[in-house]
């Protein structure tokens, strides 16, 4: 532990891609940033979960991993040189004149005049389901996200689960696994509909199989799975064989310390304005699937969005006698420089 101050501009809670591209628009405005997250590394929840799922809906990027996004975002910050602080929680915040200090779980101390917090929908967990015994299975032949596509190759995978991250991971899992079965509890699903008719149009032609019905019971030893029992809509139970199990349940969000600083609360989430993304306390922005206001979509495209207007405002907190006069990254060559650009 330390008893040294770090002193800086802003403190981002999360390293996440919204994190991310927050250090790069405060960098065009000169702000220097200290990114603090409970992860060993950055991505947040992309680069944690989904490292490999494809993401469609990135403007001028077809398609790109939850991987690919955070090292070109990594990539996009390296001028302004961010200080990353891994393996650590914001425990408290003080308020200070001007000013704001911030404690780690690890002892570290921050103090600042902006705090971003960027923390997606807190710490998160993924829903493990209610099964007998599935601890002595888990990360042996029980997973609860896809971090290398390859460790499913040539493998029996069961897919259970109705939501988006079932269908994505079955429509993608299928071309590399030896056979691929999802189970979910009834034929509606809470996904794209153009991926559940991918998915119809491959139980159609043989590639996966859907089964309806509930997992109840898991069949192994040393922490391999077998086979697992599955009680289908009628009452009926029969045995599936499978060596990995995927169960896409969704995750358990929390808050955390952040729920007691004082912050308006909206149901866990931070309620703050569409001008510049500040919550109910001055100097204090929330950015990402952590905040809530009218029309909220939870999307990275809109998290940028929240980032750029937030370093607007996080100027005039930082250099309060100092115009900021707006610059397209285009056209000014003082940005240009900023960024590498010859």
């Amino acid at each position: 532990m330390t008893e040294d101050v770090i002193k800086t501009d802003v403190v981002i809670i999360g390293g996440g891609p919204i994190g991310l591209f927050a250090v790069f628009e405060l960098g065009l405005v000169d702000i220097k940033a200290h990114v603090i997250d409970i992860l060993d590394r950055p991505g947040g929840q992309c680069a944690e979960l989904y490292p490999e799922k494809p993401i469609y809906d990135v403007p001028g990027l077809t398609v790109v991993t939850g991987q690919e996004l955070t090292d070109r975002l990594m990539e996009q910050i390296k001028p302004f040189n961010p200080t990353f602080h891994f393996n650590q929680r914001v425990e408290s915040l003080e308020r200070r004149d001007g000013s704001f200090l911030l404690t780690t779980d690890m002892g570290a101390k921050f103090e600042c005049k902006v705090v971003v917090i960027a923390a997606g929908g807190g710490s998160f967990t993924p829903k493990r389901p209610p099964l007998p015994g599935i601890e002595a299975y888990e990360g042996k032949s029980v997973f609860y996200s896809v971090r290398k596509m390859e460790n499913f190759r040539d493998r029996d995978v069961l897919i259970v689960g109705g939501g988006d991250s079932a269908l994505d991971w079955s429509l993608n899992l299928e071309p590399i696994a030896k056979s691929l079965t999802l189970v979910h509890r009834r034929s509606e699903f809470r996904a794209a509909p153009a991926s559940v008719q991918k998915m119809f149009d491959l139980v159609e032609s043989g590639n996966i199989s859907f089964k309806l019905g509930q997992v109840t019971e898991l069949h192994g030893e040393n922490g391999q799975l077998t086979s697992v029992t599955v009680k289908a809509p009628d009452g009926s139970t029969f045995e599936q064989p499978v060596e990995v199990m995927l169960p896409f349940f969704g995750l358990t969000m929390k808050l955390g310390p952040v729920a007691d600083w004082g912050l308006n609360l909206d149901e866990n989430l931070i309620p703050v304005d569409t001008e510049k993304f500040e919550t109910s306390e001055k100097g204090i922005f929330a950015i990402g699937d952590i905040n809530t206001y009218p029309g909220k979509l939870k999307l990275i495209l809109s998290g940028f969005h929240e980032s750029a207007l937030m370093a607007q405002q996080a100027h005039k907190y930082v250099y309060p006698d100092k115009k900021l006069v707006f610059q397209y990254t285009t056209s000014s060559t003082s940005l240009q420089k900023k960024l590498g650009v010859k």
